[in-house]
């Protein structure tokens, strides 16, 4: 029988591999001494305690079964973006340098997309059909930290109002400069009109969610 530390410390070279994540980085970031992953993969350290486990789980958003769990699959044919949050009509989404850390799920990376300041976010509900679908992925970058850039103006954009409401809506000019319009990807949804944005980012692609491959 194996034993479950090694189907672990194999799951997780496994991720760090598909994530491109380095030894010390991740130690540090759950809380051990920097050279502690190095060590255990060369047997110079003691396999890990549960609750070393659980931090390094809990830092990859993951459980330890998942982690276990990647031990027996592939590793991913290419780089993975990490998905930021989910998105609906309108829903607080944690985006803020979310992608930087590499926390949570990730999804494959699209070929020609790169990975340098891509952003990816699920799409959750029905409030953007028929354009957008529950488990969709939508992948966008932001050009500017704050604004709408004029590029972005007429199409369909993940953006952050005044109030730190993220949303997926076509953005159009409001009636006074500064104050955008935003339009519902569903008719039957409602628009919301004169709001001030504190930016706006172009969705540069949208993947059906029996395409985009979710680890």
């Amino acid at each position: 029988m194996i034993d479950p530390a090694d189907k672990f410390l194999a799951g997780l070279r496994k991720i760090m591999a598909e994530r491109g994540l380095k030894e010390a980085t991740l130690s540090e970031a759950a809380g051990m001494n920097s050279s502690y992953l190095r060590d255990l993969k060369r047997g110079k350290a003691a396999s890990p305690k549960l609750s070393t486990a659980l931090r390094i789980a809990d830092h990859l958003g993951m459980s330890v079964d998942q982690i276990i769990g990647a031990a027996d699959r592939s590793v991913a044919p290419g780089p993975t973006i990490a998905i930021a949050g989910t998105v609906g009509a309108g829903a607080q989404v944690p985006l803020v340098d979310v992608y930087e850390k590499g926390d949570g799920p990730h999804v494959l990376a699209p070929q020609g997309l790169g990975v340098h300041g891509i952003v990816a976010v699920e799409v959750e509900g029905d409030s953007m059909e028929p354009t957008y679908s529950s488990g969709d992925i939508l992948f966008y970058s932001r050009e500017t930290h704050d604004g709408v850039p004029s590029e972005a103006l007429g199409h369909t954009c993940v953006c952050e109002d005044e109030n730190g409401m993220v949303w997926v809506k076509q953005v159009k000019l409001g009636s006074e400069p500064g104050l955008f319009h935003l339009i519902s990807l569903n008719p039957q949804s409602d628009n919301i009109h004169d709001v001030s944005l504190k930016w706006a980012s172009r969705v540069r692609l949208h993947w059906p969610r029996d395409l985009a491959v979710k680890l």
